[in-house]
């Protein structure tokens, strides 16, 4: 939302002009040249005196207890403009340098604090701030005041009581103090308490002086220096409220720990509520570098590997404690913890995080602003409700700025007294309390809505708080309280053919060592799940079969049960689960094999709708930009799940029927292209990093000069689920040449390496499975030619010793990635070779030779490859890629129609699908338009049955007595091609 606008001060508030006036005249009385000085203020600072004064009875007390800072504050411009990075933290640096004893640090602190104070309330209540420069520059007052306090105290400290030294390091000690809550996030109120918690890298003893002192004592006595600097309340008033409640058994535990203790606190001890704490953790004071390995330690405590939804449970009940102490207390007009309140939000907002953050690092951030605008960005919440959200929010904390900024009081319960109404009313540009209290309810009840949406257990009804949860009528069959027979009679009641066979999966499930060996978290949680698997499930037409291919995915995360957590909290994920595991024994494979699938699952709209080619490869970029460069495990594994869920996305489209045969094709192609373009930036940068950068035979150096040439399907656009990548590399680098690395090597072993470097990336098995099988054999000389070629050597392969089948295959290659020059050379290599006369006859008997042997050893035996006198019985099967009539047959003549017929007709070479290759011989006349069409009709028909086939796990095996026409019209065009069946059929 904008700025709140300025009104005019309603009457009841001018007598507070008045007195102000009068007391700020009374204080200047006796500094007769501080009188003269605010005689000539300008009106418009005049005028904002008398807003603000009316508003902020603080203002006007410190102007009045002050007036020489007051008037020096106002004459030196602060008042009218934002201060600049760092400018804060230099005036107080110059202040504490001047201060002699801890007495003068406290005065400094306080006084320095006070005109701070006046500073940021003028901007914010005179609209010159708006609410990101008022919570940024109270943030940045802590921090400097914490530090430099820090930082003045510590040689002191070391001079009474020595120097601490590391046991292990040997290395002198500093303490790492830890910003908590609002102002770790940099989101400080205008008065807020600072939340802290302080540590030291390592045990040890102080040195230089007699009497040694324990690292953790020395700390705890620095620590408490510390405190009372900020914390104690003098005739100057105090810096900042310090709450230490936050740290490791809060106020019964010690007031430091070294590193090592607070991370296995935090590992054997750590509670829910503590991982939302340290959400917004950030080092405020002490040794940043050590601060920052503090925070990467405990990063595993906060944001979890996997999908966490048990979050959800820990924050409904963090909510519910808060609201039991909201009314217990009477605090519902508490605009923070009250129902639609500033912690409403945060809640939302630290739900994701703490649920998602584990893998999607953009959320693995403090700010809530840029939290929410991340989580609409990745599509975690819709940008209506994003937009509603912020702007309730920033409603919420303009309010709470004007409640607190009245006295100077950590307040978010709303006035009684009718003057601080209409002033709260006045700074938040409403012309009455009423019109602003609409305006306000009207913004808790949408943040409100919205909560309940994320956070509101799945189970409740409003309408009738004692229904029973969902699935509560199958609780006694699943935890055996049923006999056999009463088991069997209700499954088969609920729709299920096999009820004994049912009985016997959920006994088997139960009465499992992966369930006999759950916690008693985990089983609870199990217990609470599968009564509601099955009440879905029998709403299914084929409930045995969702049980039989469901179940095993939950015996596989029963012993991670955060993953039924997330299935129990989302209705509609488990709907979409039953649906696809139905669909597909392929899908409920991938999701039993890999659970952090069910991630894609939450986002209806996302799962049904892939993402194009542009951006899937802006994805993938910005998900491995946030993993640090060294980081190559973490790399892999971000790969893997990038390729794994959008794989789902594109089968669970295609069962779906929102994504065509030939788009889920492009689909998986323009996946294995984005993935292969960073895979060959991280292997360059790796193998770069090792031995420098090849050159060229001009003596320049390579960047890359590299192409990942595809061929087959991913070559023809026509990738399936599971298909394999046929590669070969290609440079352009002088061979001879060595980098100009460390460790330099010739060029010929640098592009070897960096082919090695890709392979390894992308077939390496790890938790997440492999990216791709690769298949290089296709490069020249196959499985006995080098591994990299040079552009000059492959086209030298290409012209002199490559057979046709070769140039059969290279009919559908094309570059995935890489060099664009080199790829446009690589197509004017691939044009020659592919568009030279051929010898008609020979081409034709060379194409049907290698056809026949492929049916020989690929074909169906029982009825040779198809072409048996018996082949077309009903009895028989049809291979539908390697039979005579099926897939191959059109590919070969498209193939041999391109070698044929391009040296006249270039247009041919253009693409490298066969699809459009048809259509161009269609074009040119070289093939009937009825056959060019039925051939791409029949050629879509076999593929979409192949897709079906891999989807149901089967392999591409019909019955014979499909496809009969289909494989007839394509022997016969065979035939009239002129190639031969060479088996006699």
């Amino acid at each position: 939302m904008s700025l709140p606008l300025l009104v005019e001060l309603p009457p009841s508030l001018v007598s507070l002009v008045e007195r102000a006036e009068q007391s700020l005249q009374t204080a200047l009385s006796e500094h007769e040249a501080l009188a003269e000085r605010v005689a000539a203020w300008s009106q418009e600072r005049r005028d904002a005196w008398r807003q603000v004064s009316a508003l902020s009875d603080f203002v006007a007390e410190q102007a009045q207890r002050d007036p020489q800072m007051f008037v020096a504050l106002a004459e030196s411009g602060e008042l009218e403009r934002s201060l600049a990075s760092g400018e804060l933290r230099q005036q107080l640096e110059a202040q504490l340098a001047e201060c002699a004893d801890e007495d003068a640090l406290g005065r400094c602190l306080r006084r320095f604090r006070n005109r701070q104070q006046v500073r940021i309330i003028w901007r914010d209540f005179s609209r010159q701030a708006a609410l990101g420069e008022t919570c940024r520059d109270l943030s940045d007052l802590a921090d400097a005041c914490i530090d430099l306090a820090y930082h003045w105290l510590y040689p002191r400290h070391c001079t009474q009581f020595g120097t601490p030294v590391g046991r292990r390091s040997g290395q002198p000690q500093h303490m790492v103090i830890l910003g908590m809550g609002k102002l770790g996030a940099h989101e400080l109120n205008l008065s807020s308490d600072i939340d802290l918690i302080f540590g030291y890298p390592e045990g040890g003893e102080t040195e230089g002086v007699k009497r040694s002192l324990d690292n953790q004592e020395f700390f705890i006595r620095l620590g408490q220096r510390l405190i009372k600097a900020l914390d104690a309340i003098t005739v100057d008033g105090f810096v900042f409220r310090t709450d230490m409640r936050l740290r490791p058994y809060g106020s019964s535990g010690a007031l430091v720990f070294s590193f090592n203790a607070l991370e296995q606190y935090y590992q054997d001890q750590g509670r829910d509520w503590e991982r939302y704490a340290m959400i917004k953790a950030r080092v405020v004071g002490g040794d940043q570098a050590a601060g920052a390995e503090l925070l990467e330690m405990l990063r595993p405590f906060v944001y979890r590997r996997y999908l966490d939804f048990s979050a959800i449970e820990a924050l409904r009940a963090m909510k519910l404690l808060i609201q039991q102490e909201v009314r217990r207390k009477g605090m519902s007009e508490n605009i923070k913890l009250g129902a639609g309140g500033i912690r409403e939000i945060e809640f939302i907002a630290q739900a994701f995080q703490l649920i998602h953050g584990g893998r999607d690092l953009s959320l693995q951030q403090r700010p809530l602003l840029k939290v929410l605008a991340t989580l609409e960005g990745q599509g975690y919440l819709p940008p209506a409700v994003v937009t509603e959200m912020k702007e309730g929010y920033e409603f919420l904390r303009y309010t709470e700025h004007a409640l607190q900024g009245i006295g100077d009081r950590q307040t978010q319960m709303l006035p009684a007294e009718p003057q601080d109404q209409a002033r709260v009313a006045a700074i938040m540009g409403f012309a009455d309390w009423a019109s602003f209290h609409e305006r306000l309810m009207y913004w808790r009840g949408r943040i409100e809505w919205h909560f309940q949406q994320v956070i509101a257990d799945p189970d409740e009804d409003e309408s009738d708080a004692s229904e029973a949860s969902v699935g509560a009528e199958w609780l006694p069959l699943w935890q055996g309280a049923l006999d056999d027979e009463a088991a069997a009679l209700q499954l088969q009641e609920a729709g299920f053919a096999e009820p004994g066979t049912a009985c016997r999966r959920l006994d088997d499930l139960r009465n499992g060592p992966q369930v006999r060996a759950m916690q008693r978290l985990g089983r609870e949680r199990l217990d609470a799940f599968v009564p509601r698997l099955l009440a879905q499930t029998v709403e299914h037409e084929k409930p045995d079969l969702v049980l039989e291919r469901v179940l095993p995915l939950v015996e596989k995360v029963a012993r991670r049960s955060a993953y039924l957590v997330l299935l129990s909290e989302n209705p509609g994920a488990l709907e979409r689960l039953i649906t696809l595991c139905a669909a597909s024994p392929w899908i409920a494979e991938q999701i039993a094999r890999y659970p952090l699938l069910l991630d894609e699952l939450l986002n209806e709209g996302r799962l049904y709708s892939p993402p194009l080619a542009p951006e899937l490869a802006a994805e993938l970029r910005e998900r491995l930009v946030r993993i640090p460069e060294e980081d190559l495990e973490q790399q892999m594994e971000a790969l893997r799940h990038f390729k794994l869920a959008h794989s789902l996305r594109v089968a669970a489209s295609e069962i779906a029927g929102t994504l065509p045969l030939m788009k889920v094709s492009d689909y998986l192609t323009w996946l294995a292209e984005a993935i292969l373009d960073q895979v060959l930036a991280l292997a360059w940068q790796h193998t770069v990093q090792r031995h420098g950068r090849p050159q060229r035979a001009d003596g320049s150096l390579c960047d890359p000069d590299f192409i990942i040439v595809g061929y087959g399907k991913v070559g023809g656009l026509e990738f399936g689920h599971g298909s394999d990548l046929d590669l070969v590399f290609i440079h352009d680098g002088d061979p001879q040449a060595e980098t100009d690395g460390a460790k330099p090597i010739d060029g010929a072993q640098f592009f070897t390496r960096l082919g090695q470097r890709i392979i390894h990336l992308l077939t390496t098995q790890t938790t997440s499975g492999a990216l791709y099988e690769v298949d290089m054999r296709l490069r020249p000389s196959g499985a006995a030619g080098l591994l990299v070629s040079s552009l000059g050597a492959f086209q030298r392969y290409q012209e002199n010793e490559a057979w046709t089948w070769e140039h059969q295959a290279l009919v559908r290659a094309r570059v995935l990635v890489g060099c664009s020059r080199l790829a446009g050379e690589f197509a004017r290599v691939r044009a020659e070779v592919l568009g030279r006369q051929r010898d008609t006859e020979a081409l034709r008997v060379e194409v049907s030779e290698m056809r026949a042997k492929m049916r020989d050893n690929l074909g169906n035996k029982n009825t040779a490859a198809g072409t048996a006198p018996n082949a077309f019985e009903a009895t028989s099967s049809f291979d539908l890629k390697q039979d005579a009539g099926g897939i191959v047959d059109i590919e070969f003549m498209v193939q041999y129609a391109a070698l044929a017929w391009s040296w006249q007709h270039p247009q041919l070479l253009e693409f490298t699908d066969n699809i459009r290759i048809l259509e161009g011989l269609e074009r040119v006349g070289l093939m009937g338009a009825e056959d060019a069409a039925l051939l791409r009709e029949v050629y879509k028909i076999y593929r979409s049955a192949a897709h079906r086939q891999a989807l149901q796990k089967q392999p591409g095996v019909v019955p014979g007595d499909q496809f009969q026409d289909e494989r007839r019209a394509v022997m016969r065009l065979w035939r009239e091609l002129g190639l031969e069946l060479n088996n006699g059929a």
